[in-house]
């Protein structure tokens, strides 16, 4: 069974990528990706598939996965216990900027022994979870600065849970099997990424990735969990709230700089994403002090 390779994108104003997933059922959706990834899964009971491993699992999963480790969880069942939907909640943190963290920092040297066992896939124990939850909740309407002090209270607890267990079997190649299509998508992905800020047009990205365009938006859509029209808006999103609150540029301009065809639609995008104006957003962060305007 291929796994498919997915291209995680970080959280706006965040170094690493945080999201809580509301689902009716969990679909099976066998991948992997370069990431360390640390996932709680709640109100659901199912099959959880890592590695060679497959087991069942219930309330309060909580597991760390190792960068390109193949995984997928799959449900129907739904415990009621939290409400009408199964809760995901994902934190999903780049290789190297992890391993730095480990490596340059003494008071993290335990980090590393967990980074090591993260390869087979690491479970805790539901205390853990438990209290991991409660900070994931709280993550939800957190600044990024809080949620990034979060994180490592989360790591906290995951290194300090002496009933944590290997998942996956030692010694096997995890990797055989993967999407051969994963080169692909780096360069499509970095293509958006250096030309978000432009008129682009699925078409011109597919004829770029020699694709279909109905292709390209599947393509786009399974690897990255949104559309490509979602994808380029959350770009430009991101951006324009980075101009809001570390320059003192003028809204329209930052609207042009980020590549909105007019004021009217930056302003009615960014209310979709952030819930607040860009003008509110700016004085929401700027109240808080310490930003300096450029």
């Amino acid at each position: 069974m291929k796994a498919m390779y997915e291209k995680v994108l970080p959280t706006p104003n965040s170094s690493w990528r945080f999201h809580l997933y509301r689902l009716d059922e969990i679909p099976f959706n066998w991948h992997y990706h370069s990431e360390y990834e640390i996932c709680l899964t709640l109100n659901s009971r199912g099959q959880r598939f890592i590695g060679d491993d497959i087991s069942n699992y219930d309330n309060f999963d909580l597991v760390f996965l190792g960068p390109n480790l193949p995984h997928t969880w799959h449900s129907k069942e739904l415990l009621h216990e939290l409400g009408e939907q199964h809760f995901t909640f994902v934190a999903q943190l780049p290789m190297q900027w992890l391993e730095n963290f480990a490596g340059s920092m003494p008071e993290l040297d335990s980090l590393g022994d967990l980074l090591q066992r993260s390869a087979r896939g690491v479970e805790f124990s539901r205390a853990t979870a438990v209290k991991c939850a409660n900070l994931f909740y709280k993550m939800v309407d957190a600044d990024p600065m809080s949620r990034f002090v979060m994180l490592f209270q989360i790591l906290e607890l995951l290194i300090s849970d002496k009933n944590a267990s290997t998942i996956a079997s030692v010694g096997q190649d995890l990797r055989t099997g993967y999407d051969s299509s994963s080169s692909k998508a780096e360069r499509i992905i970095n293509y958006i990424f250096e030309h978000y800020t432009e008129n682009l047009k699925a078409a011109q990205l597919a004829e770029f990735a020699h694709m279909s365009t109905n292709h390209f938006h599947r393509f786009i859509k399974q690897r990255t969990e949104k559309t490509f029209t979602e994808l380029v808006t959350q770009l430009r999103i991101g951006k324009a709230c980075s101009l809001l609150v570390n320059s003192s540029l003028p809204i329209a301009n930052i609207s042009e700089r980020c590549g909105f065809n007019n004021i009217s639609n930056f302003n009615r995008r960014f209310y979709q994403e952030k819930s607040l104006t860009p003008s509110a957003f700016r004085k929401k962060y700027l109240s808080k002090g310490g930003v300096t305007l450029l």
